[in-house]
């Protein structure tokens, strides 16, 4: 049965499946998920310009104790807060005798070596040359300019959010052995999250692709209704795009949350022991809701980031899976896309 299209924001937030599907009965997505669409939706996204900038952690990632550590193509990274509050990023080894600066601690804005003590403020000092970073309020960007390889931006393509002072925003992190495009790629296949995901998501029906649209959004317009508890679900439709080469952007269009987004954004890290790729997946959600109920459910959003974070985590253990499948069956020419 389809879906009932959302059309705006209900009276309630729930709503109840009164003909649920049972997950074996529901219409089969194969046939509409082409390989071919799925191909030239990743090609379009991987020829965007990303200004050589990538994401290495959350805002909240940087604490005044210590340096966020990073790792981006082999590179090691660290970025910490300088005393008067802004960011600094750099290579995370000491340029006096190699000491791992991750290790070290931020003391009154400086990151100090624990080997000798060779004090860090943010600007080039000893052979240590700072790298551009930006933080966006959610996530913290890197400019590696050697890696990417492209004309450099001053700021990284960060798509529109909710206003984040009536948002609630979390971030989670994973790793998987894959390549971006294999991360990017899962999330340009919507047609098999009712069928991979159905703790999570049901009556999933794609209503729009980028090469039925025309001249419309280059993205995949979506209904879904987000499982919450038994048969009581949240309808919405959702738009999926890819503002630079290693970013999907999933917004809701219509219905509940409009307007909230999830970002997944994937950074390659470098090899493994064994010589296969690594990718971080970092995701941002941020929620937001027009209801008065939502300003007191702010009040407890520490409680709320970490379920949201708990979710992203649950259903990146199958995607991330889905994604390494992706990558072996690339890397042995098996792969049938």
């Amino acid at each position: 049965m389809k879906p009932r299209r959302p059309a705006g924001r209900a009276r309630y937030p729930l709503s109840l499946r009164r003909r649920p599907v049972r997950w074996e009965k529901q219409r089969p997505t194969w046939g509409q998920a082409r390989p071919a669409l799925i191909a030239e939706a990743l090609k379009r996204a991987q020829a965007r310009p990303s200004g050589n900038w990538y994401v290495v952690g959350g805002t909240r990632d940087v604490r005044r104790d210590r340096p966020l550590s990073a790792t981006v193509a082999g590179q090691e990274l660290v970025v910490w807060r300088t005393a008067d509050g802004r960011l600094a990023a750099g290579p995370g080894v000491c340029p006096h005798l190699g000491a791992p600066l991750a290790d070290s601690p931020v003391r009154c804005g400086a990151l100090v070596c624990h080997w000798h003590g060779l004090a860090l403020h943010g600007g080039p000092f000893a052979g240590w040359e700072p790298l551009p970073v930006h933080d966006d309020g959610v996530l913290v960007w890197v400019r590696l300019d050697q890696v990417g390889g492209e004309p450099p931006t001053r700021a990284p393509v960060v798509p529109p959010r909710p206003e984040l002072s009536r948002s609630v925003a979390a971030v989670y992190a994973g790793v998987g052995i894959c390549e971006p495009e294999d991360v990017v790629a899962n999330r340009l296949d919507p047609w098999h999250g009712a069928w991979f995901h159905p703790y999570s998501f049901v009556d999933l029906t794609v209503v729009g692709t980028p090469d039925a649209e025309g001249g419309g959004e280059d993205g995949f317009t979506v209904d879904v209704s987000f499982k919450v508890a038994g048969r009581f679900v949240v309808p919405v439709r959702a738009l999926f795009t890819t503002p630079e080469p290693r970013t999907v952007l999933m917004r809701i269009t219509e219905g509940e949350g409009l307007g909230s987004v999830v970002e997944t954004h994937a950074t390659p890290l470098g090899p493994d022991e064994l010589g296969r790729p690594r990718t971080a997946v970092v995701e941002a959600v941020v929620a937001s809701s027009a209801r008065p109920g939502f300003a007191v459910a702010r009040a407890a959003a520490p409680v709320l980031r970490r379920l949201m974070a708990a979710g992203a985590a649950r259903l990146w253990r199958d995607d991330l899976a889905y994604a390494e499948r992706r990558r072996l069956l690339r890397s042995t020419g098996r792969f049938p896309g």
